[in-house]
């Protein structure tokens, strides 16, 4: 399998026609160092400023709240889609995957690309396609925490005749809690990198107005905005490191 993967890797090299020689040559050294003096200085004048806080307040709330409904989303899709004791037929676990699988398999980009076409432009088309795909991908993680858990606590309540219900809220869920909201914090981590690109195909935030601009040439305002989604990754990073320390 090993030697198999190295060859994959040697081919890809060999079919995608690398430009390494004019990637690395003065030329494009040349090109490339006059295309980032032009980033400076950054526009940072009293009327930019406040348009770049509100696209990043909008962002980080399309990332906050399109984590969340997949956070929920997810969960009631993980329950379906797992066999929570040796017992369970999980008749529906297999559909249920697939539709895990449809939903992760499409990129945000083109979710939101779709979602465009129905919900117009705008922030909703981006918050919705943080959700769809999100879904998907914490769907199949809780599903697979679900799998793990140590059988014990659900079964002593299960052979006392407690239904499925109160089985998953008092044993499962509170064993598996933890862990999900790891999971979520950590694609709330993904998703905002995800928020500050879907702008681009006109989802609103920091990657909307980024679009505009550079597809002006204002690379000062440009660099402004490279700036403000490089800070507010930074700080959303930090917030889930410290949420998930605190968590452990």
């Amino acid at each position: 399998m090993g030697v198999g993967l190295l060859a994959l890797v040697l081919l890809s090299f060999w079919s995608l026609d690398l430009q390494w020689a004019q990637l690395f040559s003065l030329e494009a050294a040349h090109s490339m160092g006059r295309f980032i003096g032009e980033f400076f200085p950054p526009d940072l004048s009293p009327e930019f400023l406040p348009r770049v806080a509100a696209a990043a307040m909008e962002t980080l709330a399309m990332s906050a709240m399109g984590t969340g409904l997949a956070a929920v989303a997810g969960l009631l899709l993980a329950v379906p889609g797992a066999r929570l004791h040796a017992q369970d037929r999980a008749r529906v676990r297999r559909p249920t995957a697939w539709l895990l699988n449809a939903l992760r398999a499409v990129p945000e980009l083109v979710w939101a690309a779709l979602l465009l076409v129905c919900v117009g432009l705008g922030p909703f088309a981006g918050t919705l396609a943080l959700t769809l795909h999100t879904s998907g991908v914490l769907g199949r993680l809780f599903a697979s925490a679900l799998e793990r858990l140590p059988p014990g606590p659900a079964q002593a309540l299960r052979v006392q005749g407690i239904g499925n219900l109160k089985v998953f809220l008092y044993a499962s869920l509170p064993q598996v809690l933890p862990q999900l909201i790891s999971y979520t914090l950590y694609r709330w981590e993904n998703n905002i990198r995800a928020a500050t690109v879907l702008g681009v195909v006109g989802a609103g935030g920091l990657g909307q107005m980024l679009a505009f601009h550079l597809g002006l040439f204002q690379m000062g305002k440009t660099a402004t905005l490279v700036g403000a989604m490089v800070l507010l990754v930074l700080a959303v990073d930090w917030t889930s490191d410290r949420l998930r320390r605190a968590l452990g």
